[in-house]
């Protein structure tokens, strides 16, 4: 992934204070051409920079508003086949490597208390899974961001 200059970080500045802007509204807005909003926007998405559509959604609006991160353990010998059968499972929406007593963190969605059991219950049966920790999220004290990271990055 390519670091992104200061106009790139202007250009999705742009997009965050209105996400249905036009490449052409954009462009007028920051007076720089089409051409240039277009191929950065498609060379930010090619590069990973810029995220997929999805990562907008809000899981409770798909039925899932109970939140919470998993503390997986995982067999050394079984590392790789494990975190791809957890990759399948659907309710897990973000995963990471981590250093000290657990291998992997993982945020997931439930439907309700009872979900999160079927799901702590799956995941123990993937092969290379020794034990997981789970913490219920309350609430979001603070939404993911970068707004801050990105108006610094625009100077």
């Amino acid at each position: 992934m390519s670091l992104l200059d200061q106009l790139d970080a202007r250009i999705l500045l742009a997009l965050d204070a209105d996400p249905d802007a036009t490449v052409l509204a954009l462009a007028h807005s920051l007076g720089i051409s089409r051409n240039t909003v277009h191929a950065r926007l498609r060379r930010m998405t090619e590069n990973g920079a810029l995220g997929s559509f999805s990562k907008r959604v809000a899981p409770s609006a798909l039925g899932y508003p109970l939140v919470a991160f998993v503390w997986i353990a995982i067999s050394q010998t079984e590392n790789d086949p494990s975190v791809e059968k957890l990759a399948e499972i659907p309710e897990i929406v973000e995963m990471h490597a981590t250093t000290g007593d657990a291998d992997l963190l993982v945020k997931v969605v439930a439907r309700d208390p009872q979900d999160l059991r079927r799901l702590t219950g799956r995941m123990l049966a993937v092969e290379g899974v020794v034990r997981t920790n789970t913490a219920l999220s309350l609430v979001e004290a603070m939404p993911h961001r970068v707004r801050s990271l990105l108006e610094e990055a625009a100077g």
